[in-house]
């Protein structure tokens, strides 16, 4: 019940965001302030101090707003305040004015990425699982419960791992790049060993789970043990108990609940009534042998096999935390990854090097809202910061109907010594509201596919 309310109050504070900083760089150009407006509508609330103040107005529909500012093109001006009028200012001020939004929204993400470092976040440390046997990973000799100490992109210097989110992180630049990656690692009772990961050679389409499994990083590693069992489950009834640590199945070792899972999915392959298989388990310091048989159920289409249980524990966890210069600055650092990450995604589906299946929607975002705020507050203030780098990168594009948009007239502007013709911008406004709109339907489509998928 999370999903709308989170859904809204982030919109809403994001959009307040990125309209505040039109409202404050216009006020402090001098151009004169009618309505600032959070939502589109009949106006719920709204508040005025003084008949020729700004007019503050929240409307029934939060999904975004606007800041309606004294222009000339817009009506009648009276003419002692016509120096305060938006189309009479400099060149500079009016594209202070527009730029304002966006880089209020990129100054927000670094200030909840700041808080988050501060705070400190629990996340699963840099630890691998076993490789798939044809993962670019199994290729270079992992095995599985290395830990990462430092990585970087081939020919960079290499930089600490604090945590796996890290690890991925860089994984997914180095994807997108094109560039391999080098990992410094170590296991108990190894020395630390240099490994290459050969990322120039993957297809990058689409940057996905499927990604990181031909990688051979999916996730941290976790104990092959058994949580809460279904009562009528296949595990439960071949007499398998909660706490059960899974040695082996079938004679094949199991060293990770990852590896497990995916064991146990890969045998409703066949379709067909799946064989008892030989698991070997370890309770209360006795090894036990046991026969189970998982049961075939259909997932997208695909028949996978399932044994009514929870399979694999909590990985190992730390907390990772900044300090005050350190946090900012990991805060603008991170706010500029994703930024030129968003733009090299857009970049790539512009010229069909991605899928446009990348492209999420309002249905996607919500959903991902009400995820984050049941997880705690870190994970929300985490997803408001992606969302405002997001909100902040699409407003800068050039596109007639967006901030960018108008950069891209005065930048016209500025080069020519005139403003864009009547008729060019009507025509480029159309262009842009359809080109808009053609995304939008893409994403609500991609949505409704991962919702129903």
């Amino acid at each position: 019940m999370l999903t709308l309310p989170a859904f809204i109050v982030a919109i809403a504070l994001l959009i307040a965001i990125h309209e505040y900083g039109h409202y404050r760089m216009a006020v402090a150009c001098g151009v004169k302030v009618l309505r600032f407006s959070i939502g589109f509508g009949k106006p719920l609330l709204h508040w005025q101090s003084s008949p020729t103040s700004t007019e503050f107005v929240l409307a029934l529909f939060p999904i975004g707003g606007y800041v309606k500012m004294l222009d000339e093109r817009e009506g009648p001006v009276p003419p002692e305040q016509k120096h305060l009028a938006f189309n009479n200012q400099t060149l500079g001020r009016r594209s202070a004015i527009v730029v304002a939004g966006p880089l209020a929204n990129l100054v927000l993400a670094v200030a909840l990425y700041a808080l988050v470092n501060w705070i400190g976040v629990v996340v699963p440390e840099a630890i691998l699982s076993p490789p798939p046997a044809a993962s670019l990973a199994s290729q270079a000799g992992l095995a599985g419960g290395e830990r990462v100490l430092r990585m970087g992109a081939s020919g960079a210097e290499l930089e600490p791992v604090a945590s796996f989110d890290d690890m991925r992180w860089v994984l997914t630049r180095g994807a997108l790049d094109g560039q391999d990656v080098r990992l410094v690692v170590t296991k108990a009772g190894q020395a630390e060993r240099e490994v290459l990961l050969p990322l120039s050679t993957l297809d990058t389409t689409q940057v996905d789970a499927e990604l990181f499994n031909r990688i051979g990083i999916d996730s941290p590693l976790t104990q092959p043990t058994i949580g809460k069992l279904q009562a009528d489950g296949a595990a439960a009834q071949a007499g398998l108990r909660q706490g059960d640590e899974v040695q082996s199945v079938n004679g094949q070792p199991m060293q990770d609940g990852q590896q497990l899972r995916q064991y146990i999915r890969n045998s409703g392959a066949a379709s067909g009534q799946i064989q008892p298989q030989l698991w070997t388990v370890l309770r209360g310091g006795q090894l036990l042998e046991l026969a189970v048989t998982p049961k075939v159920v259909m997932d997208n289409g695909v028949a996978v096999g399932r044994i009514g249980a929870f399979v694999g524990s909590r990985p190992a966890m730390v907390t990772v935390t900044y300090g005050p210069v350190q946090g900012i600055w990991r805060g603008i650092v991170q706010t500029w990854d994703i930024s030129t990450m968003t733009l090299k995604m857009m970049g790539k589906m512009l010229i069909g090097q991605a899928s446009l299946k990348n492209i999420s929607g309002p249905l996607t975002i919500a959903d991902f809202a009400g995820k984050s705020a049941g997880m705690g507050v870190i994970q929300y203030l985490t997803f408001l910061a992606l969302v405002s780098v997001s909100l902040g990168v699409l407003n800068l594009l050039p596109l007639p109907v967006l901030d960018g948009g108008h950069l891209m007239y005065y930048l016209w502007e500025g080069a020519t010594g005139k403003p864009v013709s009547e008729r060019w911008m009507e025509g480029l406004q159309r262009g842009g509201i359809a080109l808009l709109m053609v995304m939008m339907l893409i994403a609500f489509f991609n949505d409704i596919t991962r919702l129903l998928g």
